[in-house]
């Protein structure tokens, strides 16, 4: 038996590397398609209302996804999990720059998704067997600034490439990169002892409740058949109420109930819901306000927003650094509170305010909502059994999908019904991101004084 004390350097610098390449890449498609979209609605000679499906395929097989990889990794390692969403991603990243109609193109995107999910599901596992325990928060704190930098780069890595060639050339980039991250991280990437068994009837109760969840909320809020979306709605209700009714009594249920009862655990996933709530509803009103209410151009609009993610990551990686050594749940409430007046000064600028007024706003929301983001991932990481950090890496970005979800719902619902939405919008926001800080907050009682992680033996894996 030998005491888990993540890996020596430089392994640890490898393995990071190669998750930060899989990341990269998982989370630049997902921003480059939104802005290829309509290019590729018209060379494909496609409506916009089944062409948006080239974004939607990708997202559902995420969704779906992300809980049963999650406990696959478990059972025959978090390694094999990551690698092979690895190929899946690459691969239909060829294929998609090979399609020539939609369906195809779609079809693709969905087995492109299932390998992002493939990565995205066990990243947080694999964070935890690459570091030490006393620097999992820095660990936490580069990938948030990864994904943050990949975030702020993807429009503009879209408009480049769609200047120079096709939209194909946006799929068939990562061939290359998926080959080379392959290689580096079936090196580099650290083993992890295996326990569990896949359950089959729980990922199919799983898939029915975010898959149909999902689309009863998409054709609900884009204008579809009402009366389909809020049928898919209910099943999906019941589909989720039987997933929690099998998993109460299991050991290792493929939905982390058991995570659920820890109260450390369990009120990091409500903080990170209601961040990530405002944090969509904040993305999907700005553009409107900034263009709608501020008078600005389309193109000011990108410019304006880019301090966000650029700020978030920054402030993401140094909290993580301060997470290893002070309460996560202070440093998180702060983060929110600073994100919750940023949003409230946003919605409130005068109508004649400066680019550089709007630009320190955005810094100062992505600084506070990057100030949150690390040390609460690197405490729901934490909290968890070592055995089960991929089903806590799992939860992690089901959150994150479950908030954005919920924020694009409630902002579909705003422009909708209220007058001055944008205003609504932003307001609705900041008060999630007080609601998600007094969830924070409420965590001081569960965590530990000295802000020691467990450390319990691992065996050595196969």
């Amino acid at each position: 038996m030998a005491e888990f004390e993540g890996m020596p350097s430089p392994a640890r610098y490898w393995s990071a590397l190669a998750i930060w390449l899989a990341l990269t890449m998982a989370v630049l498609d997902g921003a480059i398609a939104n802005v290829a979209l309509p290019t590729i609605a018209r060379e494909l000679s496609a409506a916009p209302a089944y062409a948006v499906w080239v974004v939607n395929g990708y997202q559902l097989a995420i969704v779906i996804s992300l809980l049963p990889l999650a406990a696959l990794g478990e059972e025959i390692g978090y390694r094999r999990i990551f690698l092979g969403g690895i190929i899946a991603f690459t691969a239909a990243s060829g294929a998609c720059a090979l399609a020539h109609s939609l369906p195809m193109l779609i079809f693709m995107r969905v087995i492109q998704g299932l390998g992002a999910a493939g990565i995205m599901s066990v990243n947080g596992a694999l964070l935890r067997f690459t570091y030490p325990p006393n620097m999992l928060g820095r660990g936490v704190g580069l990938n948030a600034l990864v994904v943050s930098a990949a975030a702020a780069l993807g429009p503009t890595v879209a408009s480049g490439v769609l200047a120079l060639g096709p939209w194909e050339w946006l799929f068939a980039i990562n061939v290359p990169i998926g080959v080379a991250t392959f290689l580096l991280g079936r090196k580099s990437l650290p083993s992890s002892p295996r326990e569990g068994s896949f359950d089959l009837i729980s990922t199919c109760l799983n898939v029915l409740t975010f898959g149909l969840g999902f689309t009863g909320i998409d054709a609900l809020t884009r204008g579809g058949d009402a009366w389909f979306g809020s049928v898919e709605l209910v099943l999906a209700t019941l589909s989720g109420a039987a997933l929690v009714w099998r998993s109460n009594a299991q050991a290792r249920p493929l939905a982390p109930i058991d995570l659920l009862k820890n109260k450390l655990f369990a009120m990091s996933v409500v903080t990170s819901v209601a961040s990530f709530s405002a944090q969509m509803l904040a993305f999907v009103s700005l553009p409107f306000y900034l263009q709608g209410v501020l008078h600005r151009t389309q193109v000011e609009t990108g410019l304006l927003m880019t301090p966000w993610p650029v700020a978030a990551g920054v402030a993401a990686f140094i909290a993580g650094l301060l997470a290893d050594k002070f309460s996560s749940a202070i440093l998180s409430a702060c983060g929110l509170t600073i994100f919750g007046f940023g949003l409230l000064a946003m919605g409130f600028l005068p109508r004649a305010t400066t680019a550089f007024a709007i630009a320190g706003l955005m810094a100062v929301c992505g600084l506070g909502f990057g100030f949150f983001q690390s040390p609460n991932n690197r405490t729901m990481l934490s909290a968890a059994p070592l055995l089960r950090s991929g089903a806590a890496g799992g939860m992690l970005a089901t959150a994150r999908l479950t908030g954005q979800t919920i924020g694009a719902t409630i902002a579909a619902i705003t422009f909708r019904l209220a007058a001055h939405a944008e205003l609504v919008a932003l307001v609705v926001a900041a008060l999630f991101a007080f609601a998600a800080a007094l969830a924070s907050l409420s965590r001081l009682r569960y965590e530990s004084p000295a802000k020691m992680v467990e450390r319990p033996p691992v065996p050595d894996a196969p």
